[in-house]
């Protein structure tokens, strides 16, 4: 069993910045694939970024490439989602997932229970 919680979400304007956090406690870290996802209200979860066991790989979804950056850190049981350049179509429920390699969320087997991210206009 993994247990995740995300913190860093809120409030910010079109433009600027948010860092979330995602820690883990459980089962050994490493053995995980970590993945980022989001649901906006009225739509399903869409994946968005994941890093690889020990952060070699990292694939992230077209809309946010070039502005989302994964990243973790094993020492600290930690992933991180850096998000620049937010726009309020990034506005959704952002979750952190452990799994396997894979944009669907079938490919991951513990979740967090979400941080509110709102970006306005």
């Amino acid at each position: 069993q993994v247990q995740l919680v995300e913190s860093g979400g809120g409030l910010v304007q079109a433009g600027g910045s948010l860092r979330l956090s995602c820690a883990a406690s459980g089962r050994t870290f490493v053995n995980y694939v970590m993945g980022w996802f989001r649901q906006a209200p009225g739509k399903e979860r869409e994946f968005v970024a994941q890093i690889t066991w020990r952060g070699s790989r990292t694939y992230a979804t077209d809309s946010v490439k070039g502005r989302f950056t994964i990243s973790r850190d094993n020492a600290k049981n930690t992933v991180y989602l850096q998000m620049n350049s937010l726009k309020p179509e990034d506005t959704a429920v952002y979750y952190c997932a452990a799994g396997w390699l894979g944009t669907n969320v079938r490919n991951y087997d513990y979740w967090g229970q979400g941080t509110q991210v709102t970006v306005s206009s």
